[in-house]
C-alpha cells in the first residue's frame, strides 16, 4: 500500500504473520538500495511462521524511481507517517532497518512509540572514517535496541561499536560485509549467516 508523507509517497509491503500476530516488524532500507536486501528479504520470509508481522518500507525515493537516498531530516520526515499507519494496527511496534534505514530508526524511535529498534547494518561511521562515529544515533534510541553488525563491515566491525548502554545488544555475524554477503571460502555459509540473523532478531522481538 502507499501511504502519503510529506516528501512523497512511501510503500508498504506486508508479510502478515501466520495465525495471531504478536508484533509488527518496520523495516526501511539503505541509502543505495530497496527492501530487496538479503537480510530484508531474509527476515520477511522467516518471521512470519513466528508470529511476527514484517513490514518493508520502500522510502518515497524509491518509489519515484531515484537512486539516491536525500538527507537525513528528509528520510525521518517520509518514516514518521508510515509507522504512525503501521502503529493503527494495535501491534508492538518495533522501528527497523538496514544502514541508513537504521539511522532512521534510531532517530525516530521516541517519536513513534516504539517497543524496541531493530539496527541491521548500522553505518557507524563513513568506511575508512572512524573519526565521524555516529554512535549518539544508536545509543540514544531511548528503548531496547539490537544490532546486528557483520564481521567485516566497512562502516564499522562489531569490535569498533562503544559500550552499549543497559537494554542494547549487539549479535556479530562473522565473515559478513555491509550487506551480509560471505565469501565462498568463510566456514559460515551464506544461508547459515541469514539463519543467525533471523533466529537473532525473532528472539529478541519476541522477547521484548
Amino acid at each position: 500500500m502507499l501511504v502519503p508523507t510529506p516528501v512523497g509517497d512511501a510503500r508498504i509491503t506486508r508479510f502478515p504473520a501466520d495465525g495471531k500476530a504478536r508484533a509488527l516488524l518496520a523495516l526501511g532500507h539503505g541509502a543505495g538500495g530497496g527492501v530487496d536486501a538479503r537480510d530484508l528479504q531474509a527476515l520477511a520470509a522467516a518471521l512470519p511462521a513466528r508470529g511476527i508481522t514484517v513490514a518493508l518500507v520502500d522510502q518515497p525515493w524509491r518509489v519515484a524511481g531515484k537512486k539516491i537516498g536525500p538527507v537525513p531530516k528528509t528520510l525521518d520526515a517520509a518514516w514518521l507517517p508510515v509507522l504512525a499507519e503501521l502503529a493503527r494496527s494495535g501491534l508492538p511496534l518495533v522501528a527497523g532497518g538496514r544502514s541508513a534505514g537504521a539511522r532512521v530508526a534510531c532517530r525516530t524511535a521516541g517519536q513513534v512509540g516504539a517497543v524496541g529498534v531493530l539496527a541491521l547494518a548500522f553505518p557507524l561511521h563513513p568506511p575508512g572514517r572512524p573519526e565521524r562515529s555516529r554512535a549518539e544515533e544508536l545509543l540514544g534510541t531511548g528503548c531496547p535496541t539490537l544490532v546486528v553488525q557483520a564481521g567485516q563491515d566497512t562502516f564499522g566491525t562489531p569490535e569498533e561499536f562503544p559500550e552499549l548502554p543497559a537494554g542494547h545488544r549487539l549479535v556479530a555475524v562473522p565473515y559478513g560485509s555491509h550487506g551480509f554477503a560471505v565469501p565462498k571460502r568463510a566456514p559460515l555459509d551464506q544461508d547459515a549467516a541469514l539463519e543467525l540473523i533471523t533466529t537473532a532478531v525473532g528472539d529478541w522481538v519476541l522477547g521484548l
